[in-house]
């Protein structure tokens, strides 16, 4: 996982997209590089994840600054990969050229908890109206969102997909009341 903060639009964020990917294809195909990882099987890399937050900033204003999101992007990896295998694959990556970036990055297990899920379909700008539902839900059935923070998971590649058909995971973390 990699994290940051600021317009998801913006080529850092990009780059930061890239380098996840390298990681992921890393291990993805390192039984074609020699190298077998024990319990590996063959998988489709998972889609990208991020976690959103807002500065302090972008909380008291009354609309969505893209420049004051937090964020904190990964790719699920399997089961099968630990510390050794993410090694292995940093040291695949660092061979194909110098990227500051790797620097950066963590290998870490992160766990949900009891959530609420809904998948989105249309565009991005258009999520509100998905965590509006998310929310009433939520009340209806007496529990309550622990933090404003929420994951997303991108089933669509944004690149690829008209915006009216991205299919998003949107997810909050809640507890009973």
């Amino acid at each position: 996982m990699i994290s940051g903060k600021g317009n998801p639009n913006s080529e850092e964020f990009s780059e930061k997209i890239g380098i996840l990917y390298s990681l992921s294809y890393a291990v993805r195909m390192m039984p074609r590089k020699g190298y077998t990882p024990e319990g590996y099987f063959e998988y489709t890399v998972y889609p990208l994840e991020g976690v959103w937050d807002l500065t302090e900033e972008g909380r008291q204003a009354n609309t969505l600054n893209k420049d004051e999101l937090l964020y904190t992007i990964m790719i699920r990896q399997p089961d099968f990969v630990t510390e050794e295998v993410v090694n292995k694959a940093f040291e695949i990556v660092r061979k194909k050229g110098h990227n500051p970036l790797l620097n950066e990055v963590t290998f870490e297990a992160m766990e949900d908890g009891l959530a609420v899920q809904m998948m989105h379909v249309g565009s991005y700008d258009e999520e509100p109206q998905s965590f509006q539902q998310m929310k009433n839900f939520i009340k209806e059935n007496n529990l309550e969102i622990v933090t404003l923070k929420h994951r997303e998971i991108y089933i669509s590649d944004s690149r690829r997909t008209e915006k009216s058909k991205l299919k998003t995971v949107l997810r909050y973390q809640v507890c009973h009341k």
